[in-house]
């Protein structure tokens, strides 16, 4: 259901995902060259898997548990998105030259704050259903 909380931190952490692939280039040199791209194989698979995932979590709202579980690889997922632009950008050659690394790079971490967030709330939902389920 598009109301509960968990529904809007997915669609905030797909939206700064897919911003990331829209508008911001990911690391640059100084005289503004993209030297990581976002048109690497790599780097764009991962994020569309990523959008993918968030919106088959959002559309799986009925099944809590498939769920939490579809948010955890979508959190692997960004966390290896971030390990290849960590890797890429200490690998860069001339590494002192390269000092700006743009905003991009921060977008999975974000991103990864707000799958946690999700994925509290949908434990804390299913908490409550096993409660009252308790009680009956």
């Amino acid at each position: 259901m598009i109301q509960r909380i968990q529904t809007v931190y997915i669609i905030i952490s797909a939206l700064i995902v897919g911003g990331l692939y829209m508008w911001f280039p990911l690391v640059q040199d100084e005289t503004g060259q993209a030297v990581i791209t976002r048109d690497e194989p790599l780097v764009l698979g991962l994020m569309v898997v990523s959008v993918i995932l968030a919106l088959i979590a959002i559309f799986s709202f009925k099944n809590r548990k498939l769920q939490f579980v579809i948010n955890r690889l979508n959190i692997v997922s960004n966390f290896v998105l971030l390990g290849v632009f960590v890797y890429r950008s200490l690998t860069l050659s001339g590494e002192t030259l390269v000092s700006e690394k743009g905003i991009g790079v921060l977008f999975p971490i974000i991103s990864i704050v707000f799958l946690v967030l999700a994925n509290k709330a949908i434990k804390r939902d299913e908490d409550l259903v096993k409660s009252v389920d308790r009680l009956r």
